[in-house]
């Protein structure tokens, strides 16, 4: 049945039945994150470097009611600039099939199409969470129970610094699911490299995360786990900066009542403009880090499982 919904480009289908390296990409990023043309040229140069490294790309999508996992440049390019193109969770994929609609996944959605392609690394930006008031709200992104149920390790900046993180990581910890900082001690918060919390364990090569991917999934200890990667710091924004830009952006949200998954896109938008750009390019620079980090460690989780 799975063929029915399930579409894989040649290229991806056959690195995964030989045991090579794949690494999944989101799409949300092309269509809600940057405007056009940068969000197919950072697509583009983010499958490029996954190349350079040693693995295949696999962006992801649903076009036109079918789960796609490897995209072509032309469906990229497409994604790019199509604005009907409907932010897809979990709850919203039966939907957007079944009305032969144009998706553009999110951590979540990619997660769960990932793992059904059977490819077991995904890097992205950074992952969603508890969102800030969330003790009143109860908006908490649906990424975190993703994490918790489905076998992909997602490498990311951390959590969006827009979030409450120190909530996130309790919600994380109940759910079971590692926060592992790549070459650091401290969890990573998006556009910068501190955030004041600690991760579970410090992991400084690929090779020993590989190894610890395959004995949690060996042992059937089922879920995700977080590879929190921080940005170059030639990149990274200056923490007081970025932290008045949040603030002043979920005020903002608060006060226009912006609520649930349309919450993300204006808060990063308006910390955008409030930054004067300088955010979208820590933005792209932190995508294309994680996915050097993906690549490399789809590969010595290849290697292990041969």
């Amino acid at each position: 049945m799975l063929k029915n919904y399930l579409d894989i480009n040649i290229e991806v289908e056959k690195a995964i039945k030989e045991g090579k390296p794949v690494v999944a990409l989101e799409s949300t990023i092309i269509s809600h994150g940057m405007p056009y043309p940068r969000n197919v040229e950072t697509a583009l140069k983010v499958e490029s470097i996954i190349r350079d490294n040693g693995a295949i790309p696999a962006t992801i999508a649903i076009l036109n009611g079918k789960l796609k996992v490897g995209l072509t440049a032309e469906e990229i390019e497409f994604l790019g600039k199509e604005k009907n193109v409907v932010k897809t969770s979990r709850r919203d994929i039966p939907f957007i099939i079944a009305n032969s609609l144009n998706g553009a996944t999110t951590v979540a959605s990619t997660m769960i199409i990932a793992a059904l392609a059977g490819i077991k690394v995904f890097a992205t930006g950074g992952i969603g969470g508890v969102h800030r008031g969330a003790t009143e709200t109860f908006d908490i992104s649906a990424d975190l129970e993703e994490l918790s149920m489905t076998d992909v390790a997602v490498i990311c900046a951390g959590a969006k610094s827009i979030l409450d993180i120190g909530l996130t990581l309790e919600y994380l910890e109940t759910k079971g699911v590692p926060v592992v900082g790549f070459k650091t001690d401290e969890l990573p918060a998006f556009y910068t490299r501190k955030s004041g919390f600690k991760v579970d364990y410090r992991v400084d090569c690929e090779e020993t995360l590989a190894k610890a991917l395959k004995a949690k999934w060996d042992l059937g200890l089922n879920g995700g786990v977080v590879v929190a990667n921080p940005i170059p710091e030639e990149y990274a924004m200056d923490f007081d900066t970025i932290t008045n830009a949040i603030n002043n952006a979920v005020k903002e949200a608060e006060e226009k009542g912006i609520k649930g998954k349309e919450s993300t896109p204006f808060l990063l938008a308006k910390v955008k403009e409030i930054t004067k750009g300088e955010s979208l390019e820590s933005n792209i620079q932190l995508v294309y880090s994680n996915a050097a980090v993906g690549a490399r460690l789809a590969v010595e989780l290849s290697k292990l499982n041969k």
